[in-house]
C-alpha cells in the first residue's frame, strides 16, 4: 500500500512539471480550441489603391492641353474692352448729355390754318367762306431762364455718371485682379498638391515594405492607403478649383479664354496702411463718394429749376389771311400768358428741397458705409499679412529645416522614413496654409487700394435713386 502511494504523489509531480512530455500533452488543449496567431503564416498587405477611375478625367483636357500664359494687365485690358457694365456705363453718360441737349431745345413753334364765321346753308345756294381765311404761327418764349437750368442740371447729372462709371471701372478692374489673383493661389495650390500626392504615395509603399519586414501591422497600411487616395482628391479638387478660376475669369473679361499659365506674384506688392490712412484715402478719393456729392450739386441744381417752373412763358401768335365780308386781306395777332394764381409750383419745389436733404445726409451714409466696409475689409488684410509674414518669416524654414536635418538623419540611418515623410507632409501643408495667407493679403489689399469696390458683373448704376422726381416729357 505504501508502494502505490508513492507511485500515485510521483505521477502527479510529473504531470505538474512543465518541461515533462507528459505534463505538456495532458495540460495542451484540444486543437480545434487554439487560436491562429498572426505571423504563424504570411499574409499579404491590402494592396495600393490604383488611381481615380475616368470620372476622375472628366474636367482635365483643358489642363492638359493649357500652353497660353496671361499677365494681369493682358487680362485687364480684355475686359475693358469686352465687359457689357462698362459699356452700360458709358451709355449712362450719353444718356445723361442727351437729357440735357433735349432739356435746352427751345419750343417748336406752331402752325394752323384757321377760319372764322363759315356759313354753310343746307339748300346749298347761300354758302359762304366765312369771313377770316388764313393761317396763324404761334411762338411760346420761355421766361426765367427755365432751359438754361435745365440743360445745366442735365449735365450735372452727367457729371454724377462720369462718377458712377468710375465707380463700375473700379468694380470691374479688382474683381478681374481678385479672381487673377485667385487662380495664381490655385496653381501655387495645384502644385504642391501634386508633391503631396507623391508623398502619400512614398508612404503607402512604406508602409507595404514595413509591414513585409514586421515592422507594421495591416491597420496602418490600411491607414496609410486611405490618405494616399485622399491626397488624390484633394487633387481633383485644386484641378477643379484652377478650371473654375479661369471660367470665372473669362465671365469678368467678357470674353472666352483658354485655360492656361498665369504669370503674376501673389506676395502683396502695396506698401501696408495703416487703419486711418486708409480711412482719409479712401473719404478723400473714394468715387462712390464722390458721386453722392455731384448728386447734391444736382439737387441744388433742380430746387434753382423748380422755383422759376412757376414764372408764365408768353405765347405769341399772330398770322395773315382774307377777310371775305370786307373783301380785304387782314391780319390776325395776340399775346397770352398763363397767370399763376393757385399752382405756383409749391409742391414740387418742397419735393425739391427734400430731395437736397436727403442726399446731404446720403452723403454722411455713405461716409459711415465705408468706414463700416473698411473695418472689416482692413481687420482681414491685417491678419492675412501678419500671418503670412509669421509664416515667410520663422513657420516655413523652421519646418523646411526640419525636414531636411531628418533627411540628413535618415541617410546616416539615425531616423525611420515615416519620419521623414510626416516632416515632408507637415512642410507642404504649411505651404498651403501660406498660400491661403497670401491671397488673403492680396485680395484685401485690392479692395482696400481700389476703394472698397467690387462685382464687376453688377449692372451699372444710374443716378436716380428711388423716390427722386424724375423728367417729365420735356425734361427739365
Amino acid at each position: 500500500m505504501l508502494q502505490t502511494l508513492t507511485k500515485s504523489i510521483t505521477a502527479a509531480l510529473l504531470l505538474a512539471l512543465p518541461g515533462s512530455v507528459l505534463g505538456q500533452e495532458m495540460l495542451r488543449p484540444p486543437a480545434a480550441m487554439i487560436p491562429a496567431r498572426a505571423g504563424d503564416e504570411y499574409t499579404s498587405p491590402p494592396r495600393i489603391p490604383s488611381s481615380l477611375d475616368e470620372m476622375a478625367a472628366l474636367d482635365r483636357s483643358a489642363l492638359s492641353t493649357a500652353s497660353v500664359t496671361y499677365q494681369l494687365d493682358d487680362l485687364l485690358t480684355l475686359a475693358a474692352n469686352n465687359n457689357p457694365t462698362l459699356v452700360q456705363a458709358r451709355l449712362h453718360i450719353s444718356s445723361e448729355l442727351g437729357k440735357a441737349l433735349q432739356a435746352g431745345l427751345y419750343p417748336n413753334p406752331v402752325f394752323s390754318y384757321e377760319g372764322e364765321q363759315i356759313f354753310l346753308d343746307v339748300a346749298g345756294d347761300k354758302d359762304s367762306p366765312g369771313e377770316f381765311q388764313g393761317g396763324v404761327l404761334q411762338q411760346r418764349f420761355v421766361t426765367a431762364g427755365k432751359l438754361r437750368l435745365s440743360r445745366e442740371k442735365y449735365l450735372r447729372r452727367a457729371h454724377v455718371s462720369e462718377h458712377l462709371a468710375m465707380v463700375q471701372q473700379f468694380r470691374v478692374c479688382n474683381d478681374v485682379r481678385i479672381h487673377f489673383y485667385n487662380a495664381l493661389a490655385a496653381s501655387e495650390t495645384l502644385a504642391i498638391r501634386r508633391e503631396l500626392v507623391r508623398t502619400a504615395e512614398d508612404g503607402a509603399v512604406t508602409a507595404q515594405e514595413s509591414y513585409n519586414m514586421g515592422q507594421a501591422r495591416r491597420p496602418e497600411v490600411r491607414r496609410a492607403n486611405v490618405m494616399l487616395q485622399r491626397a488624390r482628391l484633394d487633387l481633383l479638387s485644386a484641378e477643379n478649383t484652377y478650371n473654375e478660376s479661369f471660367r470665372r475669369l473669362a465671365s469678368l473679361v467678357g470674353t472666352p479664354i483658354e485655360v492656361g499659365v498665369l504669370s503674376g506674384e501673389l506676395l502683396p506688392q502695396c506698401p501696408p496702411l495703416s487703419f486711418d490712412e486708409a480711412l482719409a484715402r479712401l473719404v478723400a478719393e473714394s468715387p462712390e463718394l464722390a458721386a453722392a456729392r455731384a448728386k447734391l450739386a444736382v439737387d441744388q441744381a433742380t430746387v434753382q429749376r423748380e422755383r422759376v417752373q412757376w414764372v408764365p412763358d408768353v405765347v405769341v401768335r399772330g398770322g395773315t389771311g382774307y377777310n371775305f365780308d370786307a373783301k380785304e386781306t387782314v391780319a390776325v395777332a395776340g399775346v397770352s400768358l398763363e397767370i399763376p394764381f393757385y399752382d405756383r409750383n409749391q409742391g414740387t419745389i418742397r419735393q425739391a428741397q427734400a430731395d437736397y436733404m436727403r442726399q446731404r445726409r446720403e452723403i454722411e451714409r455713405v461716409e459711415l458705409d465705408l468706414r463700416n466696409r473698411l473695418a472689416m475689409t482692413y481687420q482681414q488684410y491685417l491678419t492675412g499679412l501678419q500671418h503670412a509674414a509669421e509664416y515667410e518669416s520663422l513657420i516655413l524654414p523652421e519646418l523646411k529645416a526640419a525636414y531636411a536635418e531628418l533627411l540628413q538623419s535618415y541617410k546616416e540611418n539615425r531616423v525611420d522614413w515615416p519620419d521623414v515623410l510626416m516632416a515632408q507632409h507637415d512642410y507642404f501643408d504649411a505651404r498651403l496654409t501660406q498660400v491661403d495667407n497670401l491671397l488673403h493679403a492680396r485680395t484685401q489689399e485690392v479692395l482696400i487700394y481700389g476703394y472698397l469696390l467690387h462685382d464687376g458683373l453688377m449692372a451699372a448704376q444710374g443716378i436716380t435713386p428711388p423716390g427722386h422726381i424724375d423728367s417729365v416729357p420735356k425734361p427739365r
